[in-house]
């Protein structure tokens, strides 16, 4: 029996979990503030050197280093052990590996590559807070005959929305068919995750029937950008503090997302579309 060489080709795309081109090794100056980092502690170089080496294995099959090194900057800092920090490193490396394999499936459904490494670590970061890839494929298919072609960034930024209004208990189906939506339409990363933020903090008005996902979603349809789709409701754009809730704990969303939360790594760097700075706390310091 002969295998089409489409078929072929397909395949060797989902076998192969490293492009040499993107890997990497642990930098310098990473290795050297773990280094200093471990002896302020008190830790033996035995303790640590097993993170490193995860660390640069992981940079070998194409992960990025930097938000891992900065997990075990970040731990070693707080005096955690060496070894609590291990499970929280695997599990991260866990994330950027689904990341990985997902964006590749996607590129084979038409979803154009954009910014690699700031899609991989905003997907990471949408693993870590609950998105999964089954919900990924599903934002990738409604996003299909859009305004313009997806990327990869996009894509991930979308998970990483969905995640968001998970978190503010909207129901998956609903979160995605809205997100899917945004894609369609042609909101840029940083559109989808403001939206998803203004839903997180309405979550009890929609709970409660005040607000309406599916009012929303056609809203969206119809071409209104984020920014206006709450004005009608309550006279401004959304982004105030509505009576006594909702006002900080937006603020407390866009921090954890400026530091890159949650997970994946610098993930909140995508909203800005560049590399995120050195320094952060990779998943997110709730992982400890």
């Amino acid at each position: 029996m002969r295998i089409p060489v489409k078929g072929l080709i397909l395949a060797a795309m989902y076998l192969s979990a490293v492009d040499p081109v993107w890997a990497e090794s642990i930098s310098a100056q990473d290795h050297d503030e773990i280094a200093r980092l471990r002896s302020a502690r008190g830790f033996a170089a035995e303790e640590v050197s097993p993170l490193l080496e995860q660390v640069n294995k992981a940079g070998e099959r194409g992960i990025p280093t930097e938000p891992l090194a900065n997990k075990v900057k970040e731990g070693l800092a707080k005096g955690v052990d060496p070894k609590r920090i291990d499970p929280v490193l695997r599990q991260m490396v866990t994330h950027f590996e689904s990341a990985q394999e997902v964006l590749r499936e996607a590129g084979t459904r038409g979803v154009v590559e954009g910014n690699r490494r700031v899609a991989v670590e905003t997907l990471a970061e949408a693993f870590s807070r609950g998105a999964t890839a089954e919900e990924v494929r599903e934002l990738t298919r409604l996003s299909q005959d859009g305004k313009q072609k997806v990327t990869q960034e996009s894509l991930a930024a979308g998970a990483k929305s969905l995640a968001v209004m998970k978190e503010g208990k909207i129901a998956s189906k609903e979160g995605a068919a809205l997100v899917g939506e945004g894609m369609r339409q042609g909101y840029k990363p940083s559109e989808l995750l403001e939206l998803s933020r203004e839903v997180k903090r309405r979550g009890g008005e929609f709970r409660e029937g005040r607000v309406n996902m599916q009012s929303l979603r056609e809203q969206v349809r119809r071409g209104e950008r984020g920014d206006r789709l709450f004005r009608n409701e309550h006279g401004d754009s959304g982004g105030g503090d509505h009576g006594d809730r909702g006002g900080n704990a937006d603020h407390e969303e866009r921090v954890r997302d400026d530091r890159g939360s949650g997970g994946g790594d610098r993930g909140g760097g995508s909203d800005r579309g560049g590399r995120p700075e050195r320094g952060g706390g990779g998943h997110g310091g709730r992982d400890h």
